[in-house]
């Protein structure tokens, strides 16, 4: 019965159009001198000492973008991380346990009205990655890769890679380190999928931000998302605007334990722990978030501008 309804359901969202709320799918005018300033539909200041193209780069021609929605006006981005990828939150109290650099949806360096604009009534997260063959990931550690963040640090949704973090270490990595993990605000597996090379893969989230519920599609290259869960409950979610945050996507990579740390340190995977500090990345395109009025958008034919 779910194969049929879903069949149903995807058939009406690929035939109709839905506005698109915030668009970031690299333009190709887009420019490394925008990326420095967080012109145009990225916020790029959540990174290391280093400006934010040290971290961040537009790959132009080089690598074609994902076929899902058309490759003829975007430019896929890579996003890495190395040992200078430290946080200084307003400056100070730097995040010595985690690697990362996150990409912030925004307009001009402005996300707190396009916040709301996003995360009201139901809307669509979608986002697409692929490996970096070159600048691999180190399967052992976690990496938190796309997640809505609230205030409280929580995470209504997210896309995870890796080993999940535990206290005591245990066997490394883990057995399905190397599949992406799709995590509810209480941190469900809610669908998981192998990590394979030299495709993309195509993630869509729906979120129902009145009744706090969560649907996530998936695809791979230019197969049209299918969907691949129900609708199921995220009520462990904030209603209103304390469940209400930035859209991130990037490299967040957490530590491993460092056994001389102090016991009460040892959980605090912000600021201690242990990282190799290796060069690493991966690479996004069909960044973008929609309104669901009109249905889930599965394909190139199926989404339009608002």
């Amino acid at each position: 019965m779910i194969g049929v309804f879903a069949s149903a359901v995807l058939y009406v969202a690929h035939v109709l159009a839905t506005p698109v709320i915030w668009d970031g799918r690299a333009s190709l005018n887009l420019t490394a001198a925008d990326l420095d300033s967080s012109t145009g539909p990225f916020l790029t200041v959540v990174k290391g000492s280093e400006a934010a193209t040290h971290y961040s780069q537009l790959l132009g021609d080089t690598i074609a973008p994902t076929p899902l929605w058309g490759t003829d006006s975007e430019q896929a981005l890579s996003v890495s991380i190395d040992n200078s990828s430290v946080f200084l939150p307003g400056g100070s109290n730097p995040q010595y346990g985690f690697r990362r650099t996150d990409i912030i949806a925004a307009v001009d360096g402005q996300h707190d009205t396009l916040i709301t604009q996003m995360e009201t009534g139901t809307t669509v997260f979608h986002f697409s990655v692929q490996q970096d063959a070159s600048r691999p990931l180190n399967y052992s550690h976690e990496y938190q890769v796309a997640f809505i963040e609230p205030n409280d640090g929580s995470h209504i949704f997210e896309l995870q890679l890796g080993s999940p973090f535990t206290n005591p270490t245990g066997q490394l990595p883990a057995a399905d380190a190397h599949s992406f993990k799709v995590l509810d605000h209480a941190l469900n597996v809610l669908f998981s999928t192998p990590f394979t090379a030299d495709a993309w893969h195509n993630f869509a989230v729906e979120v129902d931000w009145n009744a706090r519920t969560l649907a996530v599609f998936y695809s791979q290259d230019a197969e049209p998302l299918q969907s691949v869960t129900d609708t199921v409950p995220n009520s462990s979610a904030a209603s209103g605007s304390a469940g209400q945050g930035d859209f991130h996507f990037g490299v967040l990579k957490l530590p491993l334990v460092n056994s001389a740390d102090s016991p009460s340190n040892q959980n605090d995977v912000v600021h201690y722990g242990i990282q190799e500090g290796t060069t690493e990345a991966l690479l996004y395109s069909g960044v973008f978030v929609e309104d669901a009025s009109g249905g889930v958008s599965t394909g190139s034919d199926s989404v339009r501008e608002a």
